[in-house]
Formats: structure tokens, sequence, C-alpha cells
């Protein structure tokens, strides 16, 4: 009876412990106890300590992504830019001069031709003759009757001026005009256009009237703020000698030299048809 009680009562004692998690093993009167102590899937997991939140601002502490490894600048607010800033904070840039490109003096940026309306090209002179021609543009009018110069001198010489106050009488234009076609005419040059050159080039000192001349005209050629040529827009016309070429833009004035061509058509006839820098 005694050894049915001690069955009944580890049987019930192995259920209680495995009702409790542990499994019991009896071998004679000893019994082996192994507690499980792995979680089950009814068991609540415990809660992890909450991250404390970095405050704004603090030192060393990031308030937003990183760029490169580092903590990026602080948001731009005046419109400028700061080192490092994105490319979407950014303030108002000054767009960069291009490549090849100089600045002016007066804050103009310049490449290739540069704004020709700071440079201006005078030309002056070219109205001179030869003090043995009394005035008169012998040059030129030796050029449009198709004669050397040397030869209209010397049938000018043969000439009696009537004076800078007065016409000649009908009789002294006569004999003038007999003596420049004894010399003239040996090279074709006839009394009609002698008449027609000579009215063209008359030339009156004493009213400081010069003969019939157009003004020339031109432009200088900048390349990053020098002055590399000039550019003709006119030639002109009605130079008797050669005339002063000046550039002038905001580095100071440079001079150029012109040269000056004799045809016989008067609107080519002292003509500038190159000017180079000095």
């Amino acid at each position: 009876m005694k050894t049915k009680m001690k069955i009944i009562l580890a049987s019930a004692l192995s259920v209680v412990l495995a009702g409790s998690g542990v499994i019991a093993l009896s071998a004679g009167s000893q019994v082996f106890a192994a507690t499980d102590t792995s979680p089950t899937a009814t068991s609540a997991p415990q809660d992890k300590p909450a991250k404390p939140k970095p405050r704004q601002g603090e030192a060393g502490k990031p308030d937003g992504p990183r760029v490169n490894g580092q903590n990026p600048p602080p948001p731009n607010r005046d419109g400028l830019d700061c080192p490092g800033q994105g490319e979407g904070e950014r303030g108002a840039e000054a767009t960069p001069s291009p490549p090849g490109s100089s600045t002016l003096s007066n804050g103009e940026a310049t490449s290739g031709i540069t704004n020709l309306s700071t440079y201006s090209v005078v030309i002056t002179g070219g109205l001179t003759t030869n003090p043995q021609d009394k005035g008169r543009p012998v040059v030129l009018i030796a050029s449009a009757l198709g004669v050397p110069t040397e030869v209209f001198r010397e049938a000018f010489s043969g000439v009696t001026p009537s004076g800078l106050d007065s016409q000649p009488s009908h009789e002294l234009a006569q004999r003038n005009k007999a003596a420049l076609m004894k010399v003239l005419e040996p090279y074709g040059i006839t009394n009609e256009r002698l008449d027609e050159v000579s009215n063209f080039y008359r030339y009156n000192g004493n009213r400081t009237a010069t003969w019939q001349k157009t003004s020339a005209t031109a432009t200088a050629i900048v390349t990053d703020g020098v002055v590399t040529g000039v550019t003709i827009t006119n030639p002109g016309a009605g130079y008797s000698s050669t005339p002063t070429v000046n550039i002038t833009g905001p580095t100071g004035t440079v001079t150029a030299k012109a040269v000056v061509t004799y045809t016989q058509d008067f609107k080519t006839n002292g003509s500038i048809t190159s000017i180079t820098l000095d």
C-alpha cells in the first residue's frame, strides 16, 4: 500500500512539474530536473530603453543629413554663398566671364571683338600741300589728269595767277590755258578734261576753303582689351597728304599710319587704302 502511494505521489509531482515548464526524470529514489530557459511564444518581449534625442544646435550633433561625412553648414539667409553650401541653398551669383575674356576699366567684359563704343578712331589732317604749289592740290590734279606730279608742276610754271581776291580776265585765262595745254596735250589731256579737273579741285586760299573732299572713317579692332587693328569703314577721298590716325580707348591713345592712294577717279583719288598700327 505504501509503495502504491509513493508511485501515485511521484506521478502527480511529474504532472505538476511538467505544467510549470520543468521536465522531471526519476531513477530509483533520485530525481534529475532540467529547466528550459528559452522564451516561449507567449512570453512578452522586454522593452528597450528609449534612445535620447539630440538637442537641436548641440555642438557635435548633426541637425540633418551629413554631406561627405561632415555636418552641412546652416541654410543661407542673406543671399550670399557659404563655403560648402549645396546647389539648392545658393544665393544670387554673378555670371562668370567666359574663358579668354578680360575686363575694361569701366567694368565691361571683353571677349574677341570688344564693345567698340568705348573706342574712337579719329582721322585728322591730310590736306597739306607742297609749299611750291601755293596751296593748290597739285598731287590730286596731276593724278586725276593721269600725269606725274612733276609734269603738272612744269605745266603750271607757265601760268600767271590773277591773285586770291580776283578772277582772271578772259585774256589772262586764255594765256594760262595755252601754257598748260602746251605741256599736257602730249600726254593726251584734252581741254575739256583740264577744265573738269581744275574746277573740281579749285582752291580759294583766302577763304581758307579747301577743294572737294570726303572724310574717311574707321573703327578699332579690339581683342581682350587690346587694340590689334583698324577697319576702314569709309576710305574717303581728296587727301593731298597722309592724315593722322589716333585710336582712343579706356587705356589711352594708340597712333596708326594711313596709306593714301591716288587715282583718276574723283571718288577714289586721295583715298585711304590701309591703316596700320605704329
